[in-house]
């Protein structure tokens, strides 16, 4: 299995993109620089991030990384505060003696801009700030003075609402110091340049995730690179999906034109940067790599490995530039050659489908997944004796996910009506198919697909003379998640992606998905279970768990579920599990 996680390591040449990134970031005479790192869910984005930081930080004394999850923050603070602060506070971290009055003054001021109504109640309740007395009328009025809209009645409703929250019999706001939140803003921008320039270094902020929160707070994270932290010594690289980005704009403005939509980020960001799509090439490096790791390669075989195809990548536009299977042998040196040799095959073979199908585009983090389902599968397979080589289970996996749901059922259904060997896949092996001729006993929902099932068809293994019925058996785990999604209700659908990613057990957003879901919640949590599944790391806490935990707790059902499938893990729950679940009995 191979951990769906962001990579420190590249294994999909993406280190030219992130040296190029940090060229960019290391020159002086191009800052303050906002820099954007483009793609769609699951291309690399954060990948490139860590490569990039991994290039700067081989100069440690000239740069100071800030990261910021801008979804980490959405559910219980106002991301322009909470950009404010987290970087207020690195900074205060790496302030030395001479610096550190100047650093701290910074940080303070961020919590006055908080008190002053710039942060929602429940980050101010976090600060231990009384909320009962802020008025909305007060956050407004600031918003509108940081979006450069302010008039006297806005900063009038401000002071009036930190004077009704009682900011004063804090101490934070004194006679001394107090003022208005547009100097406030001033101050806080002055301070910020004075204690940067007096450490001598480049702050970067890495911001990652903002394409996944609400419309309200990507634009305000945006706003506060924007209106606050855009001074020399800085660089900014923001990792988003643009089209994510652009329908943010699109909600957050209310109908605006279409030029604002198009021009607001474009103003913003000044160099963007495309993750690159993955070639028939690239999917091939990667996947030789994954199959080279997981059978046990490590340490400098896999590294020499890995430079390998990098360096043949780099070099894919010169004609003698190529790579094989056996070049992967002869770095590794396996104990057992053929077994390896039979998976790496597989992987090459599968490669131009996963890199030209639609549904898979080349995606690294899909084509992850779909290895890690045929993993699984394969292990269930060994465990209850079933003779079904996994390169079987992987040429059906690959099917499922390049065809749909119908193409699927129909294969599935084929196989079980002909003992497990449908003739028309002796048919579609053997290469008698031309263009659209329909195949005699081949189901039209296959026929649909039948440029991608005549090049599925031709790979290895051929699957007329084996009985498929076992892999069908251990398709149930997935296969119907897909048809059972295809009946779902939208609003179940928008629930299980919300469900998933669940960072905080008092998100509101996933309050309002449970809630819009009154009849769909064992539908919900099935979903939830299966995909779980699909990732067996267990040892520190995860928001799909967290968000199935809420879930149960709001349906006994859906709660009975949850704790079958604890119970079917086997081994003992770990402790964030079992104090997790409790919660979840007791409600």
């Amino acid at each position: 299995m191979w951990a769906d996680a962001d990579a420190k390591v590249d294994y999909l040449n993406f280190s030219e993109v992130a040296e190029l990134a940090a060229e960019m970031v290391g020159t002086e005479r191009l800052l303050p620089l906002s820099l954007g790192i483009f793609g769609t869910w699951g291309t690399g984005k954060s990948t490139v991030l860590n490569l990039m930081r991994g290039e700067l930080s081989q100069h440690k004394d000239k740069f100071l990384f800030v990261e910021f999850d801008a979804w980490l923050h959405q559910d219980y603070d106002d991301a322009r505060a909470a950009l404010m602060s987290v970087i207020a506070k690195a900074l205060l971290d790496e302030a030395p003696e001479g610096l550190r009055e100047k650093a701290r003054s910074l940080f303070k001021r961020t919590n006055k801009l908080r008190v002053l109504g710039y942060a929602a109640e429940g980050a101010a309740a976090f600060w231990g700030v009384p909320t009962f007395g802020l008025i909305r009328k007060g956050v407004e009025g600031l918003g509108d003075i940081l979006s450069g809209d302010a008039n006297e009645e806005d900063v009038k409703a401000i002071e009036e609402g930190a004077k009704d929250a009682k900011i004063k019999s804090e101490g934070l706001i004194t006679p001394e110091t107090k003022k208005s939140p547009p100097e406030e803003i001033v101050a806080f921008r002055q301070e910020f340049g004075e204690v940067l320039s007096g450490l001598g270094k480049t702050l970067v902020v890495l911001i990652d995730n903002i394409d996944r929160c609400t419309p309200p707070n990507t634009i305000h994270t945006l706003e506060a690179i924007r209106l606050f932290l855009f001074l020399p010594r800085t660089a900014f690289v923001i990792a988003a999906d643009e089209d994510m980005v652009r329908h943010a704009v699109a909600t957050h403005f209310k109908n605006p034109s279409l030029r604002l939509v198009e021009d607001y980020l474009d103003k913003l960001i000044q160099v963007p940067i495309r993750v690159p799509k993955l070639g028939v090439q690239d999917v091939r490096a990667y996947m030789l790599l994954l199959f080279a790791e997981a059978s046990g390669a490590k340490g400098d075989r896999l590294e020499q490995l890995r430079a390998f195809l990098v360096d043949q990548l780099r070099q894919a536009w010169k004609p003698d530039a190529k790579f094989g299977v056996d070049d992967v042998l002869s770095i590794l040196k396996p104990d057992d050659p053929t077994t390896l040799r039979s998976a790496l095959d597989l992987a090459d073979r599968m490669a131009p489908l996963l890199a030209y199908s639609a549904n898979v585009n080349g995606n690294p983090r899909i084509i992850k997944r779909m290895l890690n389902v045929v993993r699984m599968r394969a292990s269930v397979a060994r465990k209850r004796k079933m003779e079904l080589d996994e390169s079987v289970i992987a040429k059906l996996a690959l099917f499922e996910r390049c065809t749909d749901a119908k193409a699927v059922d129909a294969l599935h259904t084929a196989i079980n009506a002909s003992a497990g060997k449908p003739d028309f896949l002796a048919t579609l092996e053997s290469g008698r198919i031309d263009g659209d001729q329909v195949t005699e006993g081949c189901p039209p929902e296959i026929l649909k697909h039948i440029d991608f099932v005549r090049d599925w068809a031709a790979l290895e293994p051929t699957l007329s003379e084996v009985d498929l019925r076992p892999a069908v058996y251990l398709a149930r785990e997935t296969v119907p998640l897909r048809a059972t999604a295809a009946k779902m209700s939208e609003a179940a659908l928008r629930a299980i992606d919300v469900l998933r990613q669940v960072r905080t057990e008092a998100s509101p957003t996933a309050k309002t998905a449970i809630e819009s879901i009154a009849t769909e919640e064992r539908a919900v949590m099935e979903a939830l279970i299966r995909r779980m599944r699909l990732n067996p790391e267990w040892s520190r806490p995860r928001d799909d768990f967290r968000g199935a935990v809420l879930l149960a707790r709001a349906n006994e059902d859906a709660g009975k579920m949850l704790a079958s499938f604890v119970s079917s893990l086997g081994e003992k729950p770990p402790r964030w599990m079992t104090m997790m679940s409790g919660k979840a009995k007791e409600a």
